[in-house]
């Protein structure tokens, strides 16, 4: 592929599975699996499940948790599972009931070329070999844009150099999912990645229905349930015919909860059916959206309304706020129609930075997008649970198209997390996120490029797929209803995220230009409305924000500052409460919420690293006293020497005559002897003076005395050499 070449086996691994196959690119190897289990009764969705596993020894490494094995997914495992998951699923069916489970285990990785991009072709080629029915064959390919050349399946280093990383999945006839990052390129560029990727597309499902006519499986005979029960649906069909308006206020108004409403309404009307059995509330619902759902979907092809009455490229009312929560570092608030966001930033310091233990080579990640569902953001009491696959994939949507404007950790030395809480849903809360944070950051005084907006694209077309509509912020009876979830994030100059997921096996022509540009307009109108809350990001951050310095150091000196096992900087750390980062190249970030601890600990930092120099005079202190002489620290962690004979002018006879331990005094460096080690002087600070750049000046003789000459200086004694008398 794109000049490099990659192997698919099977039967060696996995020989259980309903079927198994491995895929190796370079040294990456991945495992996919495939089994099926009975069907589930009494239930109205598609039981897929995709889990994507890393094993750590696929890099030699041991994983760093406390037990030392793999714990749950991390948020890029979940990632490369969800971008499996999303162009498979239409592919199967539609009724089956029967649970599918496909499980893609890294086995091996040269951590240059990525697993995850592999994982749909790996999990089409299995679950086309095995029996149970799916319209593949489906592939994906990642193409990153460097220097405005293409470049398909790019290795890690050259994601990071590209300004565009865009991954496509397709089928034969249509691109059917697209996740993307950008560095703000232009619509025609998304569409000509597309097209490239589309030709890759085509050599690897070639590939697949090679393999799957050698190695396929006869599939399963599959019959497609009834749908709900004629009568049932005639009672239903006839009391929502006629109350259209009531319908049709329930959907525009509180839309998936509206139709909840509705269903418990017709529920108590239809009562007892013939056995004397209260009507199935579940069928009944089942009942009201086969009705509703053409009669949306037939109102906006034929006639241009939609549910709540809006043009099809009609955003819903918007709003803005920031600096709601007072303690807060920044804070943002975003409406779009029913849709409300709180998003709040939180400073820190880059040693608050994630550290992720993973099989990619990105050892720390400074910006963290964090995004919230609570039950009560659609009126619903039901248990809190930590974050799932939606919460984590809307997440790092929102990271990444936020991310290209951020400032660099060189200029602004912060780590960055903004975590986003849906206070009311009714479709597109992932790019309410983007906007709100977006807000939130301005609000905190990070310097962005370049304000970010989003909006949700959706699509409903007839059933040849030749008369559709684009519709522009879709609410979120729209999502369920409609055939597309196009997400477009970027600024008022390009893109920087995509993510487009269908439910059809193949797209209309000419669709995805007619999105982008839809989405483009929409974007700068959104972006007109958060830049007239705030136009542009504050110029100081917020008193309660940490403050953040960086100074430079000699890389020879960075042992001084972190010392035997780390003593010397813990030690500053728990004098000073700043927290300090000390970067390979000899970068120092010192940072911490109150400004004289920042302060004190560069003073140290500096001191531990600052060349002595003769001539120079210091404020220091008496650490140790001995027969010959008093030893006194300088500088943190330097001592000299200061002989018994440089005490005083005049002659003194034990040490602690002048000075005792723990005493201030002014001295002088004399000599630094080729061994590193410091002679001071107190006596000759006693008839000189200090110039005016700080070094020694001695006081004027007179003709007759002798000149003061260095080389008399007592120097320090030798390892067992006796200390030398006046």
């Amino acid at each position: 592929m794109d000049g490099r070449e990659f192997e698919v086996g099977t039967g060696l691994l996995a020989q259980l599975a309903d079927g198994s196959c491995t895929i190796r690119f370079g040294d990456m190897m991945l495992l996919a699996t495939v089994c099926d289990g009975e069907p589930r009764a009494g239930i109205d969705f598609f039981p897929l499940t995709v889990d994507y596993e890393e094993r750590m020894y696929a890099i030699g490494k041991i994983p760093g948790s406390f037990f030392r094995r793999e714990g749950r997914p991390g948020g890029e495992a979940t990632l490369a599972a969800r971008m499996t998951d999303r162009p498979i699923r239409p592919l199967f069916p539609k009724g089956y009931r029967r649970e599918v489970q496909v499980v893609l285990t890294l086995l091996s990785s040269d951590r240059e070329n990525a697993g995850d991009v592999w994982g749909t072709t790996a999990a089409s080629i299995v679950l086309g070999m095995s029996k149970i029915p799916f319209a593949g064959p489906v592939s994906s390919v990642r193409i990153a844009r460097i220097d405005g050349q293409f470049r398909a399946f790019p290795t890690y280093e050259e994601v990071e150099q590209a300004d565009l990383d865009i991954t496509v999945a397709g089928t034969d006839a249509s691109v059917v999912m697209i996740e993307a990052g950008a560095s703000g390129v232009p619509e025609s560029v998304i569409l000509e990645a597309i097209a490239y990727a589309q030709a890759i597309i085509a050599q690897l499902n070639t590939l697949q229905k090679e393999i799957v006519a050698a190695l396929g499986e006869e599939k399963i005979h599959f019959e497609y349930p009834k749908g709900v029960d004629a009568d049932l649906q005639a009672k239903v069909s006839g009391l929502l015919a006629s109350r259209e308006t009531q319908m049709l206020d329930a959907v525009k108004s509180e839309g998936s909860r509206g139709i909840d409403t509705l269903t418990r309404e017709l529920v108590a009307e239809i009562g007892n059916d013939a056995d004397g059995n209260p009507a199935n509330s579940r069928e009944v619902q089942a009942a009201i959206d086969a009705h509703i759902k053409p009669f949306v979907r037939n109102r906006v092809i034929t006639k241009n309304l939609r549910p709540d009455d809006r043009a099809n490229d009609e955003i819903r009312p918007l709003s803005a706020a920031v600096g709601l929560l007072p303690r807060a570092h920044g804070s943002g608030l975003f409406q779009r129609g029913q849709t409300q966001v709180l998003s709040v930033v939180t400073l820190g310091p880059l040693a608050d930075r994630q550290r992720l233990d993973n099989i990619s080579p990105t050892a720390f990640k400074r910006w963290m997008h964090h995004y919230n569902f609570p039950p009560f953001s659609v009126g619903e009491a039901r248990p809190l649970r930590g974050a799932g696959r939606r919460e984590i994939g809307h997440g790092m949507l929102g990271e990444r198209a936020i991310e290209p404007v951020l400032p660099s950790a060189e200029d602004f030395p912060y780590a960055l997390r903004s975590v986003s809480d849906v206070m009311s849903s009714n479709g597109s809360t992932s790019m309410a996120s983007v906007c709100g944070s977006i807000l939130a950051l301005m609000d905190a005084g990070v310097p962005i490029s370049a304000p970010v907006a989003g909006v949700a694209m959706g699509l409903m077309s007839d059933d040849a797929v030749e008369n559709y509509r684009v519709l522009t912020d879709i609410a979120g009876i729209e999502d369920a209803f409609g055939d597309m979830d196009f997400k477009v994030a970027g600024t008022a100059e390009g893109i920087t995220a995509l993510q487009m997921d269908i439910k059809l096996q193949r797209l209309p022509d000419g669709l995805l230009a007619a999105a982008l540009e839809q989405a483009r307009v929409a974007r700068l109108k959104i972006l007109d409305v958060m830049l007239a809350t705030l136009a542009e990001p504050r110029e100081e951050l917020s008193q309660y924000a940490p403050r953040t310095e960086v100074i430079k150091i000699d890389r020879e000196k960075i042992g001084a500052v972190i010392g035997p096992g780390g003593r010397v900087i813990r030690g500053m750390v728990e004098e000073t409460g700043a927290t300090i980062d000390v970067e390979d190249d000899g970068t120092v970030r010192v940072g911490g919420s109150d400004p004289e601890g920042v302060r004190r600990a560069i003073d140290m930092i500096r001191g531990l690293t600052k060349e002595v120099q003769i001539g120079e005079v210091y404020d220091g202190r008496v650490t140790r006293i001995m027969t010959f002489g008093a030893f006194v620290e300088i500088l943190p962690g330097k001592e000299g020497l200061v002989h018994i004979s440089e005490l005083s002018e005049e002659r003194v006879n034990r040490v602690e005559d002048v000075v005792n331990l723990g005493d201030e005094l002014k001295v002088v460096v004399v000599e630094i002897d080729n061994l590193g080690r410091i002679n001071l002087s107190r006596r000759a600070l006693l008839d000189g003076s200090e110039g005016a750049d700080g070094r020694v000046g001695m006081a004027e003789r007179d003709e007759d005395e002798e000149e003061f000459n260095e080389d008399e200086i007592p120097r320090r004694p030798e390892p067992g050499e006796a200390p030398r008398s006046m």
